[in-house]
């Protein structure tokens, strides 16, 4: 699709979209997870948190990320305003990033992990809860069970810093077939291994990001979803597939915005979450090129529509 033709689909779903009331209807009805703004997950760019919640209020999102930085670096009192301008515009906190890098070499993790501390006081002072990220599938170097060894270490220590200020962290895992098999050693993939790792870990603050994409190119089910609770998923992202591509072909960074295309069954996805009553924030994560190539106003009512319609696929 071309910048012009995703601009008046972007456009035409945005008009299609207006029925708050509908929408209000069936959230009351069966669904509780709310729908979220993650600037960079869509290729927005903003320079204030009080920025980014304008953003969303105008565009009809129920949850936006929190700005872990900008707000460590404010007084209190500006804390506090932008908590009442989140409340004064029915907005609640999605999930935002870990700011700790603890892919690569030690001194590189040590030095995020300082700084998390500082970071973690400052979400908690907001009132913001979540925080996550995601699993490389594979590795260049280590093994299986040395890779498994030093996630468990490391993310250990990241758990009991944000446990220390009332943080959970969830863990994406990565299913996208080509990322499996792109180093020498495959990693965790699945939700079964996810889970596996968490029970390592052995933290009741670290919980699962889960994403329709992962959960589709991993190959896990629906029933998988109905292993879990509402306590063990920390954020969810939603997406869709592009059309006419077998899924061990399906690249990481070329994705569709969910109920785009009805390649992966999004509407399983969604009334999985509402039956284990999941309530935390869903947002779209597609890495879309035509998406990111938009401006930020319709770019978030793209995102914004595609959302609303994958609300309704939530059943009663």
């Amino acid at each position: 699709m071309n910048r012009r033709a995703f601009v008046r689909s972007a456009s035409a779903l945005a008009a299609l979209s207006t029925v708050p009331a509908a929408l209000a209807a069936t959230r009351a009805a069966g669904r509780k997870f709310t729908l979220a703004l993650t600037p960079g997950s869509i290729g927005v760019a903003v320079k204030t948190q009080r920025e980014l919640n304008d953003l969303a209020h105008r565009h009809r999102f129920e949850s936006v990320e929190p700005r872990g930085d900008e707000l460590a670096g404010l007084a209190p009192a500006h804390v506090a305003e932008i908590t009442a301008d989140l409340k004064a515009k029915h907005l609640a906190w999605a999930a935002t990033g870990l700011p700790v890098d603890f892919r690569k070499d030690d001194a590189l993790f040590r030095t995020g992990l300082a700084r998390l501390p500082r970071i973690a006081a400052a979400l908690r002072g907001a009132g913001a809860t979540r925080i996550g990220t995601w699993l490389m599938p594979s590795h260049d170097t280590l093994t299986y069970h040395q890779n498994f060894k030093e996630h468990t270490t490391r993310l250990r220590e990241v758990a009991r810093i944000l446990a220390d200020h009332g943080q959970r962290l969830g863990l994406e895992y990565v299913g996208t077939q080509l990322l499996l098999v792109g180093r020498r050693y495959p990693f965790v993939h699945t939700l079964a291994e996810t889970r596996e790792l968490i029970a390592a870990i052995g933290a009741p603050n670290v919980g699962l990001v889960l994403d329709t994409w992962h959960w589709w190119t991993a190959g896990d089910t629906v029933a998988d979803l109905l292993t879990l609770t509402n306590d063990d998923v920390v954020s969810v992202d939603l997406n869709d597939a592009p059309l006419g591509v077998a899924k061990e072909q399906q690249r990481d960074n070329a994705r569709e915005l969910p109920a785009a295309t009805g390649v992966i069954d999004l509407a399983a996805f969604v009334n999985a979450l509402a039956q284990i009553g999941y309530d935390g924030p869903a947002r779209p994560e597609p890495f879309n090129a035509a998406l990111n190539a938009l401006d930020n106003e319709p770019a978030c009512a793209a995102a914004s529509a595609a959302l609303h319609r994958a609300a309704t696929l939530v059943r009663a």
